[in-house]
């Protein structure tokens, strides 16, 4: 309704339209999985701008070859004619965008593509998805990675990094990370650029002076000037390495200490091109580890932030935010347990300036009557929590306006898990929902995002054991839409006394969950409205008719990242319909598997990647205690589907 009036009034006027947010101008995302029956069942994007009512022709391409399995030597007449193509619907398709394919000729190179008709006029062919026969079904897309020895595949990101309109993968490969509270030499962490086939781009080698850790390598991947092409942004030190050989720095500088921690020498923030992984700008990082000097004392450290040992001031957040609606911005940040600071950065033209600072220290004395201090979680979030079409950085317990200053803060303090999303239909804008990483009255609550008010808050409880109370609050929490029982969102915590699951209004609705529920990641996988769950290397269904779990996919040959957090290298809607796909990489450190959903949906939506919320969530997700990504709108059984974002793509040719 808002943005109805917004339009009126700015045509009626004659005045310009508000910049809309700029997406990526992706492609159709074709893809085709083989089932075991031998049928494809074969999925493509919606776009944004796509015209209303736009149906598909789906086509599928057979190359020429031998016959089927069971007449070696013999010729087809494929072959002898060429490849042979097939318009394998009869009538266009306007309902969801997926199609089986019945009878594909898979013992030789096939290839699936669509074209839009729009008004009974047939478009241009999207980018075929090729199926190259397998000895036998592959339920996946397999990625080949090249893992240095000694190194493990960790986080991934995602990014149109060459501007073609698909995604490549970029990848964090580990040695031996530590926690910032563990002494301990790390490795060198290294960030890999992959297309879908396999093929490296280039390799960033962050080198001995960035510490390897959740908390330390957050890279950002989005395209920040928008032409059309992904950049990458991370700290950076001496002796970073780009993707083309060349030293930031000092390559001879080494500013580890005997603990094996980094608190002297320069540091960094870079800028780096997608395509050839090339540093392109590098700045000093905001703000340093003091205010008056580079290389601190322990002392001058504990002043600062709470402890003289590296533990508070070397734990780095950072997210991709939509600050001024049009045009993503670099948000890196640093602390969170006492004083927490965030910086916002534009890349525009070639440059990259500084758009403000956020400091807790500046709103307030350095003590626990400053309200703005020790909000901070492991993570963050963005969105539009006033519903002005421009991003706020949800911080924990507070948040920081578009404009970097403080919208408000709820004091309640640091926790492990964050989520932002619709997740009360019936009340306006959107909620947070967190958790307290102590015993406290905000164990698990559900807030307003736009004013902090509580929703909800549960206690958390301290165990009482033989040797006294131990342990800490709550570690993770979700909020997912998973029972359709009970209007909007579903909450839970895992340990501190939090047994039970509890509807949108805070009430207990299952006293206990079942052994092993996840309290992890939530996916759109089944094809209905409500979250799946998403943990280790399996995805699960609440069973709410008997209140279980039913097995949906699980792949023992793969293996999660983050250690105990159990987290996938990345949940996101990488191509096909809506729904979201998964990356694992195997236990063997080979190869990166894509996991899609084969299961048929009635449902019809635009890509999430073009809701910018959702799209600024895949970008942050590899920031510390990974958490998983939520829409700006809500989902669900009894609700009509959102309408299609309002957006803008860059000024380059269309991708098929």
């Amino acid at each position: 309704m808002r943005l109805v009036t917004l339009l009126t009034f700015t045509v009626a006027f004659g005045l310009p339209l508000p910049a809309a947010p700029v997406m990526e101008r992706l492609s159709r995302g074709v893809t085709a999985v083989q089932q075991p029956d031998g049928k494809v069942f074969v999925s493509w994007r919606l776009l944004a701008n796509d015209a209303p009512g736009t149906a598909f022709n789906v086509y599928r391409t057979t190359a020429p070859g031998p016959g089927r399995p069971g007449a070696p030597g013999q010729m087809s007449n494929n072959q002898e004619r060429g490849p042979v193509m097939a318009k394998l619907n009869s009538e266009p398709l306007a309902g969801p965008t997926w199609f089986i394919d019945p009878a594909p000729s898979l013992d030789r190179e096939t290839a699936w593509f669509v074209r839009p008709v729009v008004d009974g006029v047939v478009g241009p062919p999207s980018k075929s998805f090729v199926f190259r026969p397998y000895p036998a079904p592959l339920p996946y897309l397999s990625v080949p990675i090249q893992t240095p020895e000694g190194y493990t595949p960790g986080d991934a990101s995602v990014g149109d990094l060459d501007g073609d309109g698909d995604y490549e993968i970029i990848l964090k490969q580990e040695q031996n990370p530590q926690d910032n509270s563990r002494s301990g030499l790390t490795g060198e962490t290294l960030l890999q650029a992959y297309r879908l086939d396999g093929k490296l781009l280039w390799t960033i080698n962050l080198g001995k002076n960035i510490r390897e850790g959740a908390h330390y390598t957050q890279f950002m991947v989005a395209d920040l000037d928008g032409d059309g092409r992904a950049e990458l942004a991370c700290k950076t030190a001496d002796g970073t390495v780009d993707g083309t050989g060349k030293v930031i720095g000092d390559a001879s500088a080494d500013h580890r200490n005997d603990r094996g921690h980094i608190v002297r020498g320069p540091e960094f923030l870079t800028v780096f091109d997608g395509r050839t992984g090339a540093a392109l700008a590098t700045v000093d990082y905001l703000p340093g580890r003091h205010p008056d000097t580079p290389n601190p004392t322990p002392d001058q450290m504990k002043t600062v932030w709470g402890d003289g040992n590296a533990n508070r001031s070397e734990r780095y957040l950072a997210g991709v935010a939509w600050l001024d609606g049009h045009l993503p911005s670099l948000v890196m940040c640093r602390g969170y347990y006492t004083r927490s600071t965030l910086a916002a950065w534009d890349w525009r033209d070639g440059k990259l300036t500084s758009r403000w600072v956020f400091d807790s220290d500046k709103l307030g004395p350095p003590d626990r009557t400053n309200q703005w201090r020790g909000q901070g979680n492991h993570n963050l979030s963005v969105a539009d929590v006033d519903g002005d079409a421009k991003q706020e950085i949800i911080y924990g317990a507070m948040v920081v306006n578009d404009n970097g200053t403080g919208l408000y803060s709820t004091g309640w303090g640091h926790g492990d898990a964050l989520h932002v999303g619709d997740f009360v239909p019936g009340r306006p804008g959107l909620e947070i929902g967190d958790i307290q990483e102590r015993f406290d009255a905000q164990g698990l609550s559900l807030r307003d995002a736009r004013t902090g008010e509580a929703i909800f808050a549960i206690p958390s409880v301290k165990a009482a054991t033989e040797g006294g109370d131990k342990g800490e609050g709550p570690g993770r929490g979700n909020t997912f839409n998973i029972d359709p029982r009970f209007p909007g969102a579903e909450s839970w915590a895992a340990g501190a006394g939090m047994d039970g699951i509890h509807d949108a209004t805070g009430h207990q609705v299952v006293a206990r969950r079942p052994r092993g529920m996840p309290v992890n990641f939530g996916i759109y996988w089944d094809g209905d409205l409500l979250n799946e769950l998403l943990d280790q290397n399996r995805i699960v269904k609440w069973n709410w008719e008997n209140e279980s779990l039913d097995l949906l996919l699980t792949d023992p040959e793969c293996t999660s990242a983050n250690g105990t957090k159990a987290t996938p290298a990345l949940c996101a809607d990488l191509w096909g319909d809506w729904r979201e796909e998964v990356i694992w990489a195997t236990r063997d450190k080979k190869e990166l598997r894509l996991y899609t959903s084969t299961i048929p949906t009635k449902h019809r939506l635009v890509t999430l990647m073009h809701d910018p919320q959702y799209r600024a969530a895949i970008a942050w997700q590899n920031t510390a205690y990974n958490q998983p990504p939520h829409p700006s709108f809500a989902l669900d059984e009894s609700l009509p589907l959102p309408p299609p974002p309002v957006v803008e793509f860059p000024h380059s040719p269309p991708v098929p």
